[in-house]
């Protein structure tokens, strides 16, 4: 599943690959318990990084399922 978090006052935006078999769900009610507090967003990307995210700095959020992109040789 991938997940895509704007950051205010920065150009670029977070995109973070997590697990495939993340409940979609719980991701949500985890980023919505973040924003209604003043905390820290933690996720844990594919590789098990984790990455925390200042609740007061998130612009927007887009959840999507995880894309089938792929680089190099094998890209079509």
């Amino acid at each position: 599943m991938d997940i895509r978090i704007g950051i205010v006052q920065s150009m670029r935006e977070l995109d973070i690959e997590l697990a495939d078999d993340t409940d979609r769900d719980e991701l949500v009610a985890r980023v919505e318990a973040a924003l209604g507090g003043d905390g820290v967003l933690w996720l844990v990307d594919r590789k098990g990084r984790q990455v925390g995210i200042p609740a007061s700095r998130i612009a927007f959020v887009e959840v999507g399922a995880a894309s089938g992109r792929t680089v190099g040789f094998g890209a079509a």
